[in-house]
């Protein structure tokens, strides 16, 4: 599974840990956290978030 960086505030998404503060269990994969999540840090859109390298 492959961690998403916002480009907006540098916050990493990490699969194995999800986002469960924020109703995202873990072990989702980025391609299925739900349309309306946003990054808990600076509230952009999933479409902010790009493949960490």
């Amino acid at each position: 599974m492959n961690k998403y960086v916002c480009d907006v505030c540098g916050y990493v998404y990490d699969p194995e840990i999800g986002d469960p503060d924020n109703g995202v269990s873990p072990g989702t994969t980025f391609e299925d956290i739900p349309d309306d999540w946003i990054c808990p840090t600076c509230a952009a859109g999933s479409e902010s978030f790009s493949p960490a390298s």
